[in-house]
């Protein structure tokens, strides 16, 4: 590994996004905005035949025409050995497995943008940790993770956007930074890694609780008072797992977390709203090609709060839902039924 942070990405290396979903398709679209050519890399050989053959993808946000500079490719080594800057964006439950794939054709100019969101299950680990465990800290300086509130379709669509950068490599982050902006798409770095990923991952949850709250028909009260409280639960373990508070008032924490929480393109919101409905979640996850990264990580959040003895009431009442089979009403009126406290720790 002896080419030098400052000329990873400049000039432009070869560059392949890893994962064809609604967010790496919409992740290369962005890139494609900016380099000359970029890769995807599709698991199923019919995303990457539309790509190739229509410049559409088939099976996620078909509806948007990809530019001709977007190729893809199901061979997973073959991209990762031509390419240097590899953007994962593979669901966290799949991460693991996909680093171990890749890492016997990781070669001195390989660098990564991680964009997945979640922790994983069983071990409780964030997705820095994942990385770090699969591949050693010999690869932080050229690691980065991409988050913020960002729907697919807007970002396909051009509409404004800013999402945050994080590295614990100033020069790197500097790199990506520049690398993903665009008129439209709007980028901001920071060196708080655990913060930015934390956020991303807790926001899905929560906006689970939010969809169940407006399947009861609570109301708009309702759902400012679990984006409010589901923010302080984020902050209550991010802090203790070494985030910083301001990161968790920024795009990757509050941002992301209104986002998802209150709109009808969110998967977990949508998901959440028809388990308050009275659907079952085997009904629900069923019917869908697309993951709620949510569901897994809801599971993981709550082994990893009692673990570290962090209240989060609405994570467990989430749980409560969708791994023991309580009623959402039932569980809505025991949350109510709390004993009630200060709003902030008082010195």
């Amino acid at each position: 590994m002896s080419r030098p942070v400052a000329s990873f990405v400049s000039p432009p290396l070869p560059t392949a996004v890893i994962g064809a979903g609604s967010w790496g398709t919409a992740l290369a679209f962005v890139l494609a905005r900016k380099l000359p050519a970029v890769t995807l890399w599709c698991r199923e050989e019919e995303v990457a035949a539309g790509i190739r053959n229509n410049h559409r993808n088939p099976l996620f946000v078909s509806e948007f025409l990809l530019p001709e500079n977007l190729h893809a490719t199901t061979d997973l080594a073959e991209v990762v050995k031509n390419h240097a800057l590899l953007v994962l964006v593979t669901p966290t439950p799949f991460l693991r497995p996909t680093l171990r794939r890749i890492k016997p054709h990781l070669h001195a100019e390989s660098c990564f943008v991680a964009a997945s969101k979640g922790i994983e299950t069983g071990s409780g680990a964030l997705v820095p940790q994942i990385f770090a465990e699969e591949l050693g800290s010999a690869w932080e300086e050229r690691l980065c993770f991409l988050s913020g509130p960002s729907f697919a379709r807007e970002t396909l669509a051009e509409q404004p956007t800013a999402v945050a950068i994080a590295s614990r490599s100033l020069a790197f982050a500097q790199q990506i930074q520049e690398l993903f902006r665009l008129p439209w798409f709007r980028t901001y770095r920071t060196s708080d890694v655990v913060g930015v990923e934390l956020g991303g991952a807790v926001k899905n949850v929560i906006a689970l609780a939010a969809g169940i709250a407006d399947g009861l028909e609570c109301g708009q009260n309702a759902r400012a008072a679990l984006i409010t409280r589901g923010l302080a639960e984020t902050m209550r373990l991010g802090m203790r797992l070494g985030g910083r508070p301001e990161t968790f008032a920024g795009l990757s924490g509050l941002g992301d977390l209104v986002l998802t929480a209150t709109s009808t393109l969110s998967r977990n919101h949508q998901v959440g709203l028809r388990l308050g409905q009275g659907q079952s979640l085997q009904e629900i996850m069923a019917g869908t090609r697309e993951v709620a990264e949510g569901v897994p990580t809801c599971q993981s959040l709550n082994q990893l709060a009692e673990e570290l003895g962090v209240e989060m009431p609405i994570t467990r009442a989430v749980y409560h839902i969708l791994f023991e089979n309580r009623s959402p009403r039932s569980v809505l009126e025991e949350l109510l039924g709390r004993t009630p406290g200060t709003e902030f720790e008082e010195s």
